[in-house]
């Protein structure tokens, strides 16, 4: 439907359009959600929000542009599911007031209700981050605005909108650390482009598409996009529960409440008008947020989520095979292989984590709450997790000495350096020495083309990385990166050379490459399963 003028049951039509095409994208928005914590989906909060708000707008049958817009936004902020769903909440009670006693709307008025929009979505957040679907929003009411400028006519300025969202969520990684560790742009960037795209298609007449065709996924700035090495982990505060609510009562005060709601809980989302305020926050209290709450009026739609039940339990399990001891060890490994070594060297917590799996501060904080000693030793084996690993010094009432293993042949190196007839700092010092002696080699394929350290790389070259630091080899076979890199690490040097074998590799594979080692060098040569995803080998040298 092609217009340049439009009224409240186009609105209404445009994004029950643009909500069928998110519906269509949400499994893969789901996918690129990088956070650490299972806090809901992405793809699924936004759709379900829309659904609920294009259902409390269904049987509204004016035309006037501002009473739909207003069930519009009353029922996205009732169905309002997570962070991207609260967002965009707030993103619809903008455009409500932007639209506010218009009967038909231009390209103009509605470029100027997504500033609107944007302007409430930025107050709705306590501390709002750049490089989010905040940000989105942001260049998109920019571009529509500037659009207007020169076309009031709707479909142009809906689509300089969407094509400076499409923009802008490319560009998303350059602002946000997270995405750009992760090499993906954000996820609720990508949920606004998409919905605002679908509304596009209505109004240019192409709904038809949605039926035959899925959206096209934004991917990151060339340049963005990470290389071999990634940046240091983005830290997290600890939480334990997600709660959401809606507060219904009589002049309610939105900042007053922010104000306190501040001091109780992180991640707080608030929006909302002086008789209905919906919450979203992160808290270990849960049950003092909501008698805060109760005592300003009614409470609907309670939820509260435990996010760290199924860790929990991972842990617990450990906990209860382990008796209580005077120092007791906290380490971070991924693979089968690794976690049996592990177990098998001796009482060990192990956090589930790695390279592309970095877990959050909280996690490592409950691991070490839940290890039976006041005396911890923490083993990070990546260096991306070594800057989290510190944090939780001071999060806890326990003395915790951080081993700064940068891998895990260093952790493993560092946990058969540890004596039970030494102290924590005796221990410590040791593991410290220990580690210091170990070079690592990681193997694997290189996702993107590229050049490190002067040498040219073609996507899906075998790469040799050194302690986490250097490419020092790329070849076409995995047998020739492997002795270019031994040689360059200085193996003939050493006395023990150990090959810990991936997921993807077979034993077969794993003995064949250890006879070729064998042949070129005179170290001892071990060969170790260790089960982990993404590098096909990571070799020790001692």
């Amino acid at each position: 439907m092609k217009t340049d003028l439009a009224d409240g049951q186009t609105l209404k039509e445009m994004f029950a359009s643009g909500t069928a095409w998110l519906e269509k994208s949400a499994p893969d928005i789901n996918a690129i959600n990088v956070f650490p914590v299972p806090d809901g989906d992405t793809g699924t909060n936004m759709l379900l929000t829309m659904q609920f708000a294009l259902g409390e707008a269904k049987p509204n049958s004016d035309n006037q542009a501002s009473s739909v817009a207003k069930s519009l936004a009353r029922g996205a902020l009732m169905g309002a599911r997570g962070n991207s769903g609260v967002i965009l909440s707030q993103f619809w009670r903008g455009l409500a007031k932007g639209l506010g006693g218009k009967t038909h709307f231009s390209g103009g008025d509605f470029a100027r209700a997504l500033a609107e929009a944007s302007r409430a979505a930025y107050k709705g957040i306590a501390n709002p981050v750049e490089g989010t679907i905040l940000t989105v929003l942001k260049d998109a009411s920019k571009a529509a605005n500037e659009a207007a400028e020169n076309d009031d006519a709707l479909v142009s300025v809906l689509e300089a909108a969407v094509q400076s969202a499409e923009d802008s969520v490319a560009r998303t990684p350059r602002l946000l650390p997270a995405l750009r560790d992760a090499g993906v742009v954000d996820a609720g960037g990508q949920g606004l482009y998409v919905l605002l795209e679908g509304a596009l298609q209505f109004l240019k007449g192409e709904s038809q598409k949605i039926q035959y065709r899925r959206p096209h996924l934004v991917v990151a700035e060339a340049e963005l996009i990470p290389r071999v090495s990634q940046m240091p982990t983005h830290l997290e505060t600890p939480y334990g529960y997600c709660a959401n609510f809606v507060l219904e009562g009589q002049n309610l005060n939105l900042s007053k409440i922010e104000k306190s709601l501040k001091k109780k809980g992180h991640s707080l989302i608030i929006t909302g008008d002086d008789t209905l305020v919906r919450v979203h926050i992160h808290s270990f209290e849960p049950g003092e947020i909501l008698k805060y709450a109760a005592k300003l009026g009614k409470l609907h739609d309670i939820t509260i989520n435990n996010m760290d039940d199924q860790y929990a339990e991972f842990i617990k399990m450990q906990k209860e095979r382990m008796p209580q001891v005077d120092i007791a060890m906290v380490t971070v490994a991924t693979g089968d292989g690794f976690f049996k070594l592990f177990n098998s060297l001796g009482n060990i917590i192990i956090v589930p984590g790695g390279q592309t799996m970095n877990p959050s501060v909280h996690e490592l904080w409950h691991a070490v709450e839940s290890a039976p000693s006041n005396n911890i030793i923490l083993l990070p084996n990546n260096k991306n997790i070594v800057s989290a690993a510190s944090q939780v010094q001071s999060l806890t009432s326990k003395k915790v000495k951080v081993i700064p293993t940068r891998n895990i042949p260093q952790g493993i190196a560092a946990f058969l350096a540890f004596n039970y007839d030494m102290d924590l700092e005796q221990n410590a010092q040791a593991m410290e020495k220990a580690i210091s002696k170990v070079k690592a080699i990681e193997f694997t394929r290189a996702v993107r083309r590229t050049r490190l350290n002067g040498l040219p790389i073609r996507r899906g070259q075998f790469i040799a990385i050194l302690n986490d630091e250097d490419l020092t080899a790329r070849a076409d076979k995995i047998g020739d990166v492997i002795l270019e890199a031994l040689s360059k690490a200085g193996a003939e040097k050493v006395g023990i050379i150990t090959v810990y074998y991936g997921a993807e590799i077979t034993d077969i594979e794993a003995q064949e490459t250890a006879r070729e080692i064998r042949g070129r060098y005179h170290a001892e040569v071990e060969v170790v399963y260790g089960g982990q995803p993404h590098y096909d080998y990571i070799i020790s040298l001692e």
